[in-house]
């Protein structure tokens, strides 16, 4: 998981449509947590969602400070269209002020939101 959603390290050119985004607690129908927060954009049918949700909450578990919040894209499709989301799941990783500063697309591994987030609270 890097900046741009592509999954084999290296960056991409072209910003996405949620860069510099800031999302807060009307957006994401939930607290931010106070370092970070781990925001994962899904369906109700949507099996990768289901195993994503169990990393991302295993993940935000490890490291106080950190929240996770799920997003049913399906009743925000404001949000998903000014996010330019293209698909479920798709996980956003927002700093202490909610900023987006990190997002992919997918199924993530856990390795790779370990170190999105390693990043953003360092």
């Amino acid at each position: 998981m890097n900046d741009h959603g592509r999954r084999d390290g290296a960056r991409g050119d072209a910003a996405r449509p949620w860069d510099g985004q800031v999302l807060g607690p009307e957006d994401l129908g939930a607290d931010p947590g106070e370092r970070a927060t781990l925001v994962q954009f899904s369906t109700a049918f949507c099996q990768p969602c289901r195993a994503t949700r169990r990393i991302l909450d295993d993940v935000a578990g490890m490291v106080e400070g950190v929240a996770h919040v799920e997003v049913d894209a399906e009743s925000r499709l404001d949000l998903v269209r000014r996010l330019g989301l293209r698909g479920t799941p798709t996980v956003l990783v927002l700093d202490a002020s909610g900023e987006v500063v990190r997002g992919a697309g997918g199924q993530p591994r856990k390795a790779d939101v370990i170190a999105a987030l390693g990043s953003v609270i360092l």
